[in-house]
């Protein structure tokens, strides 16, 4: 019988941030994606108690809301750093492009180039599940006010790269501010008020300019942090 794949989605209450941890039960090499500066020891005591060997911390995009865990991580497990080619990070030990391929275990994982939210955004795939970042949330997308953002970049990204997977993929967002969890690439084909088929993108891009969101409180601090992998606050956390 074949082992059920090790599968968390972990929250950070603070930042409406999901952070997510996927293994091989065999093998026990795992990801995780999108770790928190603030919960880097929770997800460290997860990953110890399943005896996970980490292989990667994988980030969506340069984050302005919290500041990641990524350093902190790979410093206490040797996981290797990833991020997208484009993000403008250059702490990170691998750099992905559209398409290319990293293994744990029996498992692959796809990197997809989404950018619109950010230039780096990067979107990943493994087997059934999309793990989207702040491109494509349940029933939303990313803002595409600052940090390069593009309202028609990031339309572009939605239809082209994510709306091309099969309709049963799990969408796993980098945020909800609403409690949802997880949605389908059919659900967000046909339910999602911004990108939902029959939107144009001049309709898109029109919603996105009228939104006139605050800045995320942290923006000032954790972008610079997450272009050096967090790195930032090392000193403080250790033990």
């Amino acid at each position: 019988m074949v082992r059920q794949q090790i599968f968390r989605q972990l929250f950070d209450e603070a930042t409406w941030t999901y952070t997510y941890l996927i293994a091989d039960p065999d093998s026990l090499e795992g990801i995780l994606i999108d770790p928190v500066d603030e919960k880097a020891e929770r997800d460290l005591s997860l990953i110890k108690e399943l005896g996970i060997k980490l292989k990667y911390t994988m980030e969506t995009h340069t984050h302005a809301d919290h500041i990641t865990g990524a350093s902190l991580i790979s410093q206490q497990t040797g996981a290797k750093k990833v991020v997208g080619k484009r993000s403008g990070a250059e702490c990170a030990d691998v750099f992905v492009d559209d398409g290319d391929i990293l293994e744990f275990g029996r498992y692959k994982v796809k990197a997809l180039s989404t950018p619109g939210h950010t230039d780096g955004c990067t979107s990943y795939v493994v087997e059934d599940k999309a793990f989207t970042g702040d491109a494509l949330f349940v029933r939303g997308t990313g803002r595409t006010d600052f940090q390069q953002g593009s309202a028609e970049v990031l339309y572009d990204s939605i239809y082209n790269k994510l709306f091309s997977l099969p309709e049963d993929t799990f969408v796993y967002p980098g945020h909800d501010y609403k409690g949802a969890t997880v949605s389908t690439i059919r659900e967000e084909k046909l339910f999602n008020p911004r990108v939902k088929v029959g939107i144009t993108k001049q309709q898109f891009a029109e919603t996105m300019k009228n939104l006139k969101l605050a800045n995320p409180k942290k923006i000032h601090e954790a972008v610079p942090a997450n272009l050096k992998c967090g790195q930032k606050d090392l000193t403080s956390v250790q033990q």
